[in-house]
């Protein structure tokens, strides 16, 4: 069934008027939907509806609610991630991935040896917060994640309060994610933030100034040595699965 956000004042009783130009021309004239078809819609509210198509017109779209239920496609604590943009396709893929993996945001960092320079970083954004919207109907998402303006770690680190933050330095740390939960775990309505640095690994300035926070975790995630996009999908599905293993 075709998903797609909607705004709840578009919903009227037993009723659903899409009229916003960019669903209205997705749903009528791309996928060419006619009455009778089913879609799946969701509010800001994280509320589902399955809906059929009652009436197509030149402008709006009329659907009928069958039923309707709070939608559970999303992490119960806030997940961030600060990384270091990859060049084309591989960033793409990485944004996707950790749209679907439940991100709540993603705070893209220019660091000492990133790959992409300030000019680049801030023309990919607008393409990065797209394919967030994409993926984020394409897994049913309860809500869509947002891509913030470039950054370094500094800015994110004063900026905003974590629960807990973790950066991932493969040649320098030997404490794993496991050791730290047994330490620190994360809770429900927690906010975390995973580190994770360019192809090139961090600078030594970089690595210096993790060490001197008290507030950062510094952990591997084995003894392999991962690309970066493969770094990121491993390292936040593993504290998805470390947290939801301790909240059982």
């Amino acid at each position: 069934m075709p998903h797609f956000f909607i705004d709840s004042n578009q919903v009227n009783n037993n009723n659903i008027t899409i009229n916003d130009k960019d669903n209205y021309y997705h749903i009528a004239r791309s996928l060419r939907a006619r009455s009778g078809e089913r879609l799946l819609l969701l509010d800001e509210n994280k509320i589902q509806y399955e809906t059929t198509i009652e009436k197509i017109t030149n402008d709006e779209i009329i659907t009928k609610i069958d039923k309707s239920y709070p939608s559970h496609r999303f992490l119960d604590f806030k997940l961030y991630l600060a990384q270091s943009p990859l060049r084309s396709d591989r960033q793409n893929a990485l944004i996707e991935k950790a749209t679907e993996l439940g991100v709540y945001g993603v705070y893209p960092v220019k660091t000492d040896n990133c790959a992409l320079n300030s000019d680049m970083i801030d023309k990919k954004i607008p393409k990065w917060q797209k394919i967030m919207y994409e993926s984020s109907k394409q897994c049913e998402r309860a809500d869509v994640p947002k891509c913030f303006p470039r950054t370094t770690f500094k800015e994110v680190l004063e900026n905003n309060s974590f629960d807990k933050i973790i950066v991932f330095c493969e040649r320098i740390a030997t404490k794993t994610l496991k050791d730290s939960f047994k330490n620190k775990p994360i809770k429900k309505g927690d906010k975390v933030l995973v580190i994770i640095g360019p192809e090139g690994g961090f600078s030594q300035n970089e690595f210096d100034y993790f060490a001197s926070n008290n507030n950062i975790e510094m952990l591997t995630l084995g003894d392999m040595i991962l690309r970066a996009e493969t770094a990121v999908t491993v390292a936040l599905g593993n504290v998805i699965y470390e947290y939801s293993n301790f909240n059982k």
